[in-house]
């Protein structure tokens, strides 16, 4: 079987710590920074503690971008939601497991739609919890922070399941992204990387690094790179 786990790394950007004044030129900005594709973080005050971008916004953005967006769905009912973000242009669209009640038909909802599926667990929420809908998802994240802000400082106590996540979409032979969001710096990326994960969020530390956005875009790959490769010889 090939070897799933080995996959380029991805470096993806959360605007949450933009100049929300000129997300245009933010977004224009981090596509010329060489990341790999754009998060918006999609809070109701609800699900989480916060509220920040609307379909309307993000839709605004879109043509100021070369890569591609995902919307990070964090909200109480995102069945009502996930059409207006494949319509504002989100062609990848994440949805907690603990906010569906139906995950299964949410998720191929999403690929109805004509986008990718996502499926987000919170840090206490265990692998297991999506097992049963791989066949459903093209992506898995793994969250490192509880969500709702940015800032935030890494958990590393869910790298385990980040490493269980990986063993499962190894297991399944599906090409599933295992993404992880929240903390992640030039150095808390080695232990994700190392336990499995091929998708990178960064937000906070990549805004306020002090040699610009697109050298902590190279950082960041690089440590990537040399962890995954590390974990892929010791197998």
């Amino acid at each position: 079987m090939t070897e799933l786990s080995a996959r380029q790394p991805l470096i993806v950007p959360s605007v949450l710590p933009a100049d929300f004044a000129r997300l245009g030129d933010e977004v224009q900005e981090l596509c010329e920074a060489g990341v790999d594709r754009i998060q918006w973080d999609v809070m109701d005050g609800v699900f989480v503690p916060n509220l920040t971008f609307g379909p309307d916004v993000i839709a605004a953005a879109r043509p100021h971008s070369t890569v591609g967006f995902e919307a990070h769905l964090m909200v109480v009912d995102p069945d009502e939601l996930v059409g207006r973000y494949v319509d504002a242009g989100c062609e990848l669209i994440i949805v907690h497991a603990e906010a569906c009640t139906h995950l299964h038909r949410t998720l191929a909802r999403i690929r109805q739609l004509g986008a990718r599926s996502g499926v987000s667990l919170n840090p206490h929420t265990p692998a297991a919890f999506v097992e049963s809908v791989l066949a459903e998802t093209d992506m898995v994240l793994a969250m490192t922070v509880n969500p709702g802000f940015g800032g935030q400082a890494y958990i590393a106590a869910v790298e385990p399941k980040i490493a269980r996540l990986r063993q499962m979409i190894d297991d399944s032979g599906l090409p599933i992204e295992l993404e992880v969001d929240g903390g992640i710096t030039d150095q808390t990326i080695r232990g994700a990387s190392a336990a499995g994960a091929d998708v990178f969020i960064s937000g906070s530390w990549m805004y306020a690094y002090s040699d610009g956005k697109a050298a902590a875009v190279t950082l960041l790959r690089a440590a990537a790179i040399e962890s995954q490769s590390q974990r892929v010889a010791a197998r």
